[in-house]
């Protein structure tokens, strides 16, 4: 393959899809970028723009000595597009970086438009256009049957789904904070979080309110898989009574000005905006129909009168056996001129999806000047990512978000086990950053 006049398709204007588009782009390489929306349109989408956030508005934590940290340092070394304009578009979210969705989307829309050499057509591709160079496929997990139906039939693999959810969004104002309070567990006095606290017999209530309400639900959702990093609130609570004060509504760090102590457990909202007028409910991604998410979350402390601006839902994602199917690019081993790039090729979460779509348009763009480029040693995140989406042994393979469990072991030279848990995470992190620089500059990528 060799670089033309003809460039690259792109199917798929989500974070990967965006993010693959301007980097061939700022390569002097002509794409189109395909989006099936207004025309066709997964029923998780509220919007017709580009790299919208469905789910939370957070990419996670925004630095080191966090695995999610480290891969945001390895694209800022690679000069991240869709990471710039998650920065631009920040709110308040103590060590996360959490976006205003609208303005990020916005951003990413004017950037697209105004690139001279990427052309968006608004149309449903259900496989592969003719006459280009090549093509990504980055349609997400929300990806059309039609386009599914395709992949399946052409790669003879089995299509893999599991379930997704969507947490509420609460208006501000409809919050009670003569009950609930700001505070974060890693920032003092904080106004990032609101807090609404439990006591012992408010979450007794709220229990057995919550796993009574999710019976018929999940008799309908009984042979479910589900994501383990973004379970329903209520499949974690059938794990047993605890298993919210210990999971998502865990009180540590959190004290409560009226008590002076820690509550029983804490629900926890995230600004979602720079406003300050509304609020995602951390960890309350939910399956619950929607007349019960409006008796069981208001009976959380403080949400007594909440006003729900989006309710939670429940959506099938769709991701293809990749260790099976794809070679090192990320190309397929039956057709090398197409890759699989972002969620539907096998990593969770918004940070993960950006990471997967710059190395796949490096890849491309690797292949159409003739020159070779290996992925990043597994010492790096972006490395270690890679190497589970695509040579992991584990069957059924699964997606996963970037962990340290991910990495390969820490030289006994380099870290001693009584240097501690924090310590070996920023080994982790300095012998990862070590990796990314001589990978940039070994392949010309500086």
């Amino acid at each position: 393959m060799s670089k033309s006049d003809t460039g690259v398709a792109i199917i798929g204007a989500g974070l990967a899809g965006c993010e693959a588009a301007l980097v061939l782009a700022s390569g002097g390489i002509r794409t189109t970028l395909f989006e099936a929306r207004p025309g066709w349109s997964s029923p998780a989408h509220k919007t017709d723009k580009p790299a919208e956030l469905v789910c939370s508005n957070s990419f996670k934590a925004s630095g080191p000595p966090s695995a999610h940290g480290l891969l945001k340092a390895e694209l800022k070394m690679l000069r991240s597009p869709l990471l710039d304009f998650a920065e631009q578009t920040a709110v308040p979210a103590g060590g996360a970086l959490a976006v205003n969705r609208d303005l990020f989307s916005l951003k990413v829309l004017s950037r697209i438009e105004n690139e001279p050499l990427i052309t968006m057509v608004r149309e449903e591709v259900k496989e592969p256009p003719q006459g280009f160079d090549a093509c990504i496929i980055a349609a997400g997990p929300l990806v059309s049957d039609s386009l599914a139906d395709w992949l399946k039939t052409r790669f003879s693999s089995t299509r893999l789904n599991f379930y997704d959810a969507i947490a509420p969004i609460i208006d501000f104002d409809s919050i009670d904070m003569n009950i609930a309070f700001h505070a974060s567990r890693r920032q003092a006095d904080s106004t990032d979080y609101i807090n609404c606290p439990f006591n012992e017999e408010q979450y007794r209530l709220f229990y057995d309110a919550l796993v009574d309400a999710d019976q018929t639900q999940a008799h309908s959702f009984e042979k479910a898989t589900f994501f383990e990093a973004c379970l329903p609130v209520e499949v974690m609570a059938h794990r047993g009574y605890k298993s919210l004060a210990f999971g998502p509504l865990r009180p540590v760090g959190i004290t409560d000005p009226r008590t002076g102590r820690w509550p029983y457990a804490v629900c926890q909202l995230r600004r979602e905006n720079i406003a300050g007028d509304s609020y995602n409910m951390v960890g309350f991604q939910t399956r619950l129909t929607i007349p019960q998410q409006k008796i069981v979350f208001r009976l959380i402390p403080g949400l007594e009168s909440a006003n729900f601006l989006r309710y939670g839902s429940i959506h099938r994602n769709t991701y293809l056996d990749s260790p099976k199917l794809l070679t090192s690019d990320f190309s397929f081993k039956d057709d090398p001129n197409i890759f699989l790039a972002g969620q539907i090729c096998g990593n969770e979460g918004y940070t993960e999806s950006l990471a997967t779509g710059h190395l796949v348009a490096l890849f491309v763009k690797a292949r159409m000047e003739n020159r070779p480029l290996c992925a990043p040693g597994a010492e790096t995140a972006l490395g270690a990512l890679s190497n589970h989406i695509l040579f992991s042994p584990v069957e059924p393979f699964t997606p996963t978000n970037i962990h340290f469990g991910l990495f390969p072991p820490l030289d006994q030279n380099r870290f001693k086990r009584r240097e501690g848990k924090k310590r070996k995470k920023e080994v982790l992190c300095e012998r990862a950053l070590e990796e990314m620089g001589n990978w940039i500059k070994d392949g010309g990528l500086s």
